[in-house]
């Protein structure tokens, strides 16, 4: 009996705490990682969140903006769902109004939104190396909070925190 109380009290042990999120990340155009964790103790960590902020800023202005913690969230459960244990690949995260136009109007068809919810810090294009991109977009899917839109071509699923929809 002493034996599994004691086994019992690891399981409960607050470095074992199950309200615990930590993600990681690489990303793909700054060759950068990061490995964060954001919520602990029912909380979000503010220093966590302000070192996410930083990381996935405008790569390409250096304009930074907070990052919607429910997209945090929804990261965290995708994670969870497909067991990856890879980093999140990044390919965009926050755009700034001047990335965004530049974006637009690049190319004919980029799919790229005027009123993109990476502009508000809501959206974040990934990809797991461990998880097949059509299970990665399914797992999305299936948590039904957001928007999800599927480019197998460009090899990355979006995810972000607006209604719920797909493409």
């Amino acid at each position: 009996m002493g034996l599994l109380l004691v086994l019992i009290g690891f399981t409960l042990a607050p470095s074992q705490s199950h309200d615990t999120r930590q993600l990681a990340f690489y990303h793909t155009h700054t060759d950068k990682y990061l490995s964060v964790v954001y919520y602990h103790d029912g909380a979000y960590d503010q220093k966590g969140l302000s070192q996410i902020e930083d990381y996935l800023k405008d790569f390409r202005t250096g304009a930074s903006h907070s990052i919607d913690p429910s997209l945090l969230d929804v990261l965290f459960d995708i994670k969870v769902s497909t067991s990856s244990r890879a980093p999140f690949e990044v390919i965009s995260a926050y755009r700034s109004p001047a990335t965004n136009e530049k974006l637009r109007h690049a190319t004919v068809n980029t799919g790229v939104a005027k009123d993109s919810m990476h502009l508000r810090g809501q959206a974040i294009d990934v990809r797991l190396a461990d998880v097949p991109l059509p299970k990665l977009r399914q797992v999305a899917l299936h948590l039904k909070r957001g928007g999800v839109g599927f480019y197998p071509t460009s090899d990355f699923v979006h995810v972000d925190t607006g209604r719920v929809r797909y493409w």
